[in-house]
């Protein structure tokens, strides 16, 4: 470990990678770091009013706690799988849905991911504008802009940065939470709560759905976050320290955002950060809690800025041939991508509960069969085997479009939509089925199922082990019937 620290303390503050390979000399870090981070990144706002969906739209509050939890544990899992690959790789998450989908056709998924982090860091940054209008006494919308220039800032930075500030954010919301739940307790009659319970599938499953979601949604960046690891870290360890940092901070959060809903009575949606820290305390003690919430916020929102510049430069890298992306460029692309969620959050702040629980349940649609396929892939099929220079290559093992992936991808999308039950859309089988919303189920079972028969029979050129970059193959073995039924 003292290695790893001194190679962290020989690192430029500002991050000189992106999306490229990180050389095993660069590698630092430690396990603890993964859980500190997701720890951080889930003790915030945005997972409060997560929780507290669960009630505000017709649960109760025993039943949507136990609903919440089976949620955190299917999603947790599936994001953690996702964190295990990063130190194997040393690689972003979207990079190796090269394998599965393409050079070029990996920008299918990742222009969907694309989507989703600017509406996370947009709703995130509403809520974040409405703690630091009331710590600074301004607008909303003053909030807004002085959040998102911070999350510039953290954001250009990068790598060790944000596992500083993850570090740091998890402490202040251990604090913030202790203190918020033994303020709630002394309010709130919790055993008369938790003794009303009236079980809805349809309630049940929307908490279930929700967590499920929180969670699922962390997996297209996830392993961007422990690229740095050395490569002989344990996949188990990974998986174990990122999935509780996640589960644990979602939980604690979504149980608290449960009780404050319950007690609210009806004063809940529109003042979600007044609300909270109303019944918490005033004076001194309302401002620290307004800086523990905006504070909270840096770190998620600056993960979402961050991968969305990774996913920007993967597409751009798949076209251009190269993984090199200089600092001038990560500038621009980080303020676009900030100025446009703050754009957003500007347009959306009056109206956001509403809009937030459909975009959380309507992504699913997208990143469910994405999440399937890549994990099927990594550890059933290529078991992490991968030509990592071919990753540039749109003319070498994997290929400009890999057809097999995104037909099972775009098939994976499409039997979810009779299930789907938002205010974008609601499919035909919803109301027969009492208003359930099953899809994130269906889209990672049926595509997980089909791409493991498919890719068994048809997937080709899989390395017999892991290439580096620094590694000098000339023509690795292959198995398979090669990829020509697989490509275009």
């Amino acid at each position: 470990m003292a290695v790893n620290d001194e190679r962290a303390g020989n690192k430029p503050l500002i991050e000189k990678r992106s999306i490229d390979y990180i050389p095993e000399a660069e590698r630092h870090g430690r396990l603890i770091s993964q859980f500190t981070l997701w720890m951080g990144a889930n003790l915030q706002i945005t997972a409060i009013v997560t929780g507290a969906l669960a009630v505000v739209l017709g649960g109760d509050v025993f039943w949507s706690l136990i609903g919440l939890l089976i949620g955190q544990l299917l999603g947790g899992g599936v994001m953690a799988l996702h964190a295990a690959q990063g130190p194997k790789l040393g690689l972003p998450q979207m990079i190796s849905s090269r394998v599965q989908f393409g050079v070029y056709g990996a920008a299918i998924p990742i222009v969907l991911v694309c989507l989703m982090y600017l509406g996370f860091t947009a709703t995130g940054t509403v809520l974040s504008g409405q703690a630091l209008g009331q710590l600074f006494g301004v607008s909303d919308t003053v909030g807004i802009l002085i959040f998102a220039s911070v999350i510039v800032l953290v954001t250009v930075l990068g790598y060790r940065v944000i596992h500083f500030i993850g570090r740091v954010a998890s402490i202040v919301g251990v604090i913030a939470f202790v203190y918020l739940f033994s303020r709630l307790m002394s309010q709130t009659d919790i055993g008369a709560l938790l003794q009303i319970r009236h079980f809805s599938w349809s309630s049940f499953l929307l908490a279930v759905s929700l967590a499920a979601s929180w969670q699922i949604a962390f997996g297209p960046y996830v392993a961007d976050y422990s690229r740095y690891l050395p490569s002989q870290t344990s996949s188990v360890k990974t998986f174990f320290a990122a999935g509780a940092g996640s589960v644990i901070g979602a939980q604690v959060a979504m149980i608290l955002g449960v009780f404050a809903a319950a007690m609210a009575n009806g004063q809940f949606a529109g003042h979600e950060v007044a609300y909270i820290v109303g019944f918490a305390g005033s004076g001194a003690t309302a401002a620290l809690l307004y800086f523990s919430i905006a504070f909270g916020k840096v770190t998620i929102s600056t993960l979402n800025s961050y991968g969305s510049f990774m996913c920007i430069a993967t597409v751009i890298s798949g076209f251009r041939g190269h993984l090199q992306v200089s600092r001038l460029q990560r500038l621009v692309f980080v303020l676009a991508i900030v100025g446009t969620a703050t754009l957003i959050a500007l347009l959306g702040q009056h109206s956001f509960l509403g809009a937030f629980k459909s975009f959380i349940l309507f992504l699913l649609a997208f990143f469910t069969p994405w999440s399937a396929i890549n994990l099927v892939d990594y550890y059933c099929i290529t078991r992490e085997r991968y030509d990592v220079p071919a990753l540039a290559d749109p003319n070498g093992r994997y290929g400009r479009w890999n057809m097999l992936g995104i037909s099972i991808y775009v098939f994976g999308v499409l039997v979810q939509l009779p299930f789907i039950a938002t205010k974008f859309y609601t499919g035909p089988l919803v109301e027969a089925l009492g208003g359930v919303d099953i899809s994130w189920i269906i889209g990672l079972v049926l595509p997980a199922a089909l791409y493991y028969v498919c890719a068994k029979k048809w997937h080709g050129a899989v390395p017999d082990r892991l290439i580096l970059p620094q590694d000098n193959v000339v023509q690795p073995k292959t198995s398979g019937n090669g990829r020509a039924a697989a490509q275009a």
